[in-house]
């Protein structure tokens, strides 16, 4: 009998702070302006996209739309959601690995 494959979805697995921080920091390790914007969704989604949308004025068929794969959300939007997730942008000198 063939075993039935479910799609995997990481939002499920999110249900802390400490998971969501560990997820965005991989996330922006990667330093990959895509896949943080799908993290980013992924974890809006977590969160509840209905919620997110309510604390950022956006509609929740425009974040969809923003953080999905191949989307490409404002950096208006971007900071917006990631205020609503809690999630905090920092600067910081950037250090290149000593080899």
């Amino acid at each position: 009998m063939a075993e039935k494959l479910t799609q995997f979805d990481p939002a499920e697995g999110l249900t802390s702070d400490a998971a969501i921080a560990a997820f965005m920091a991989e996330a922006f390790a990667s330093e990959d302006a895509g896949y943080i914007a799908h993290a980013l969704g992924v974890v809006a989604r977590a969160k509840g996209m209905t919620q997110i949308a309510t604390q950022t004025g956006l509609s929740r068929e425009q974040l969809y739309r923003s953080f999905s794969e191949n989307g490409n959300p404002t950096l208006k939007t971007t900071i917006a959601v990631m205020k609503a997730l809690g999630i905090e942008l920092t600067a910081r000198p950037h250090r290149p690995d000593a080899a």
